[in-house]
């Protein structure tokens, strides 16, 4: 019996503005995408993360943002982009933070991904970071 393949890779970005409706926008927008490409089994968890890495990036910076999203072979890409060069606050355990709401995203994101990390962008002479987090893939 042959192997049956998973979703062929892809990748959208979503640019929005700053306004934290667009966390509702980012994640709604996820759900669509993941259920269209046979992934409805990651999108609970996905939704999730995204609207932590977009919401920080909404809440935490003044300029525009973006939503990244891929998937590779068994791996879900979940990346928030925003024009604050600066890293983000590292997490701390979630246990330890439960009453404080302004630290509990990237605890989440931690807790839930299969790893996450930033990283430094600059084009055109603008900067900024990309926050991202990888979910194993359950297609």
């Amino acid at each position: 019996m042959p192997e049956t393949e998973g979703p062929a890779p892809w990748e959208y970005s979503l640019h929005i503005p700053n306004d934290l409706r667009s966390v509702t926008v980012c994640r709604r927008t996820l759900r669509l995408v993941l259920t269209m490409h046979g992934l409805i089994g990651l999108v609970d968890t996905a939704e999730l993360l995204a609207t932590e890495l977009v919401g920080n990036a909404v809440r935490h910076t003044d300029g525009p943002a973006a939503l990244r999203v891929s998937w590779a072979p068994d791996t879900l890409r979940i990346g928030a982009w925003d024009a604050n060069p600066e890293p983000p606050h590292p997490p701390r355990e979630l246990t330890a933070i439960t009453d404080l709401e302004d630290e509990r995203g990237l605890a989440l994101v931690a807790a839930c991904a299969k790893q996450w990390g930033w990283q430094p962008l600059s084009r055109g002479g603008r900067r900024g970071n990309n926050v991202w987090c990888e979910l194993g893939g359950a297609a």
